[in-house]
């Protein structure tokens, strides 16, 4: 199967560049991967996309977007990558069940994923207590009491984020000194309502429905604890999803595809990045839609200089 754009990834990123490409008139296709819609489709209420002034189901907020791709002539298809020759002229992408698409350029908005602490509670109250990203969810939880695990910046940035929403946030920190930054720290530290536990793992999380508290243990002492919480932020860290790419594409140390600055271009020609596999910092479906509309309007510029040199080329030589 051909066409002139590919874009790998139906997130925000990879939709909304769906919409700017179908509506130039450019052949599209998205490839849904193995999560369709993205982790907004496993989120309940988004209250922070502008134009939803209720907020809106996460589900149904990414059934609207590949309605609107589709109403101007986006293809998706619901299948994985499985292989990619990107360095070469057209892009190959083979797909798990076997079929390849042959493009002319290709837009990457695979997204990345939380890292989790693996335990049987976070799939279960995910949506209802537990969340990896504060400025998403911790609207929900104002006026109550929340943990965060984690020692690194991330985790801190979290925490000061919560702790002028929340009655009170208690920071989790597996050692005895945290990998974030001093200027973090001290912030962290002076903050009245944040309260760190040191040397604290995580045991469970409590709760049936919804999250009531998290049972943790100090590894020194190997004393147990129950904290009475209704939100459990997860920040550990996220990975972007890049692996298939690895080897042909530009990644920092981290595995985040690096594109060049003010653009979604990426080191390989004809091939663009969007949304979170590209922002290790913002992780928002508003920022990573914003990189969508900007792929797209890079992939359409550049195919269109492409042909206009092909065909300079074409009648120098007639």
């Amino acid at each position: 199967m051909t066409c002139e754009i590919a874009i790998v990834g139906s997130g925000p990123a990879g939709y909304t560049a769906a919409i700017y490409a179908a509506r130039a008139g450019l052949q599209t296709i998205v490839i849904a991967g193995s999560e369709p819609g993205g982790q907004l489709t496993k989120t309940s209420e988004v209250e922070n996309f502008p134009g939803y002034p209720e907020g809106i189901l996460g589900p149904e907020m990414m059934e609207d977007l590949r309605r609107q791709a589709e109403r101007f002539g986006t293809q998706v298809i619901y299948d994985v990558v499985e292989h990619a020759v990107l360095t070469a002229q057209p892009k190959r992408l083979r797909l798990s069940s076997g079929e390849e698409i042959v493009a002319e350029a290709v837009i990457i908005a695979t997204g990345s994923s939380a890292k989790w602490l693996g335990l049987e509670a976070e799939r279960r109250l995910y949506g209802a207590g537990v969340s990896a990203c504060a400025v998403c969810d911790g609207f929900f939880y104002r006026g109550q009491p929340v943990a965060v695990v984690g020692g690194g910046d991330t985790a801190c940035e979290e925490a000061l984020y919560l702790s002028k929403l929340c009655s009170e946030v208690h920071l989790l920190v597996r050692r005895d000194k945290m990998r974030a930054s001093k200027i973090m720290q001290d912030r962290v530290k002076s903050t009245p309502n944040i309260h760190i536990h040191w040397n604290t793992v995580t045991l469970d999380i409590l709760g049936e429905k919804f999250v009531e508290g998290v049972r943790v243990r100090n590894v020194q002492s190997g004393e147990e604890t129950v904290l009475p919480i209704r939100g459990f932020f997860v920040a550990i860290g996220h990975q972007p999803n890049t692996e298939i790419f690895r080897g042909q594409i530009e990644l920092d140390e981290n595995g985040y595809i690096i594109t060049h600055p003010k653009s979604t271009h990426t080191n390989v020609e004809g091939v663009f990045a969007a949304g979170d596999v590209q922002d290790p910092v913002y992780r928002q479906a508003v920022t990573a839609a914003g990189t969508g509309c900007m792929a797209a309007l890079d992939a359409e510029r550049w195919l269109s200089q492409r042909r206009y040199l092909l065909q300079q080329a074409e009648n120098s030589v007639s």
